[in-house]
């Protein structure tokens, strides 16, 4: 693994030719959730099987969290207090209604990045499968429902639907696209109706989603990495 900066963001790289994203393979970009550090998914290079000669790219959040524990980051900042209300008195959260304060600040930093990475890095978006966990994937799905660039994929770790006012119209223009999705049913940091909603959403525009729930709560569970390790090698494929 080494790092480097490109399109304006810290990016941890691995896989390639040399182990550290070399080379000219097909590519994946995953960020990482709120709270977490910018090294937090690199794991994932390891254990997902993926076509020879794949490059991994992770993408550092630039926001910069005091939680008291290691480099903590975010793409942009929740309301935690908020999250805790809601939490003590049996709430089910939302988020659908929901366009976080700081969601059009993080897309704009985040297509700047798409923007120019091509001119930093050798990279074909037809063969990139782009997404994240918790935050990371609802950013990517905002940035991909606001862009064309032609990506192979899009894998959904633990998101939600998010800003529906605004995705709403946007969904359709992605018909087609293949999409991994998975998510926790004790999940209590993004509910799993949340997630629900957005695999409806999709599939109901197109998309071609590819479902997994499972028994547990706010992570990526093992049994997930084999149907991710499948969707992420066909759609590098195609």
């Amino acid at each position: 693994m080494r790092e480097s900066l490109l399109g304006g963001l810290k990016v941890r790289l691995s896989g390639g030719t040399d182990g550290h994203g070399g080379g000219d393979g097909p590519v994946v970009v995953l960020l990482h959730g709120f709270g977490a550090s910018g090294d937090d998914l690199v794991p994932l290079a390891e254990v997902i099987q993926v076509p020879t000669g794949t490059r991994w790219l992770f993408p550092e959040a630039p926001l910069s969290l005091n939680m008291g524990f290691g480099d903590s980051r975010a793409w942009w900042i929740i309301d935690f207090a908020r999250i805790q209300e809601d939490r003590a008195a049996g709430r089910i959260r939302d988020l659908s209604v929901e366009i976080p304060q700081g969601l059009a600040l993080a897309r704009e930093r985040f297509l700047a990045f798409l923007k120019e990475l091509p001119r930093q890095f050798q990279i074909d978006y037809k063969k990139t499968v782009i997404g994240g966990f918790s935050q990371g994937a609802m950013l990517t799905c905002d940035a991909v429902l606001h862009t064309d660039y032609p990506f192979a994929g899009l894998v959904q770790l633990s998101g939600n639907l998010l800003a529906q006012a605004v995705w709403g119209a946007l969904i359709s223009s992605r018909k087609g696209l293949p999409v991994f999705q998975s998510h926790g049913t004790q999940d209590d940091i993004l509910p799993h109706i949340g997630a629900e909603r957005l695999r409806d959403a999709l599939t109901q525009s197109g998309l071609v989603v590819e479902w997994q729930s499972f028994q547990g709560g706010h992570e990526i569970q093992e049994p997930v990495l084999p149907r991710l390790s499948v969707f992420i090698t066909k759609a590098l494929k195609a």
